[in-house]
């Protein structure tokens, strides 16, 4: 791991997303509740939550850090037949949380298609991405568009 001792503490925050492109069965049935294992969108945000913490035990060279905030939503997308998760995550240490909002959204995006794939395997996760992330000796960074 990189040695950040030397690095001042700072608030960091990022911000990412993901959707998963689910089709019309698998669409319909989380806009209508109707899965079999439960409430989709809430399981899918403790994942989230739960990914994001635990982001250092998976991905090797992440610094275990103490998260001050974790925020979790989902948006609908009628027309696309998608939903998109949207994780943002703060601290104040000496190392960045984007791998922690990544996580989070991956993650969330898994359990999504793990709760709908009844509805039909053919579902695909698309574009998870950093939208913004501030802080730290690199500065700010917004994706643009």
């Amino acid at each position: 791991m990189v040695d950040v001792s030397g690095k001042p503490v700072t608030v960091r925050t990022a911000k990412a997303a993901g959707s998963v492109l689910l089709g019309e069965a698998a669409f319909d049935a989380l806009r209508q509740g109707t899965c079999p294992k439960g409430d989709v969108l809430a399981t899918a945000k403790v994942a989230a939550l739960q990914a994001a913490k635990s982001t250092p035990a998976v991905i090797p060279m992440c610094h275990p850090i103490l998260l001050e905030g974790i925020d979790v939503a989902f948006t609908l997308d009628e027309a696309g037949k998608s939903v998109t998760a949207t994780v943002s995550v703060k601290s104040s240490g000496k190392t960045g949380v984007e791998m922690e909002a990544l996580h989070g959204v991956a993650a969330a995006c898994l359990t999504i298609y793990d709760m709908l794939k009844y509805a039909g395997k053919g579902m695909t996760l698309n574009n998870i991405q950093l939208l913004e992330k501030t802080g730290g000796r690199s500065g700010d960074y917004k994706r643009p568009g």
